[in-house]
C-alpha cells in the first residue's frame, strides 16, 4: 500500500510525540517556532506591532526582533542569543526561549536560566501607543552593561 504524504507526516508526528513522552527526545526537538509577524515602519528606526490579546510570542525575522507579551508586560528582544548570535527559538511546552547552538535558556521576560550565555536576552526599548507597541530599533539594552536601561525597556500592557 502507498501512503499519502499527509498520512506519513501525521504518523511521524505521532511517533515523535510518543518518543518525547517516553523521554527519548529532548522537549526542544518538538518545539515549534513562534508565530511570524511583520512590523510596520513608523519613521526613523521605529517599528509598530499589534498588541496581542493574551500572552504570546512572535518573531519578525526581517527586523530581527522577538516581540512578546508576558505577565502584563510588553517586551521586544533581539532575535539572536547574546552568547554567539544564534537565532533564538520559543518552546511553548516549557514556556522559555532557547538557543539551539549552546543550549542557553531564558525566561519569557528574557532573564537567563541556564547554558553558556553569561547574560539575559538583549532588549529593545518598547512603548505602548494605543493598540500597538512601538519598538525603537536604535535602543538595544544589554543587561550586564546597562542594567537600568534593560530593566526600563519593556512597557506595561
Amino acid at each position: 500500500l502507498r501512503s499519502s504524504r499527509r498520512g506519513f507526516a501525521g504518523g511521524l508526528a505521532t511517533a515523535l510525540a510518543a518518543l518525547a513522552i517516553e523521554g527519548l527526545l529532548p522537549a526542544e526537538a518538538l518545539a515549534l517556532p513562534a508565530s511570524e509577524v511583520r512590523g510596520a515602519a513608523s519613521g526613523g528606526q521605529e517599528v509598530r506591532y499589534p498588541i496581542p490579546p493574551g500572552d504570546g510570542v512572535s518573531i519578525d525575522r526581517k527586523e530581527g526582533v522577538i516581540v512578546a507579551r508576558h505577565a502584563g508586560m510588553l517586551y521586544a528582544f533581539a532575535l539572536t542569543c547574546p552568547h554567539q548570535n544564534t537565532a533564538l527559538r520559543w518552546n511553548e511546552g516549557s514556556r522559555s526561549f532557547f538557543c539551539t547552538r549552546h543550549k542557553s535558556k531564558y525566561q519569557p521576560d528574557g532573564l537567563f536560566i541556564s547554558g553558556r550565555a553569561t547574560r539575559a536576552m538583549d532588549r529593545f526599548a518598547v512603548r505602548k501607543d494605543g493598540d500597538t507597541r512601538v519598538v525603537n530599533l536604535e535602543r538595544l539594552f544589554e543587561q550586564d552593561t546597562d542594567p537600568a536601561g534593560w530593566a526600563a525597556a519593556p512597557a506595561v500592557v
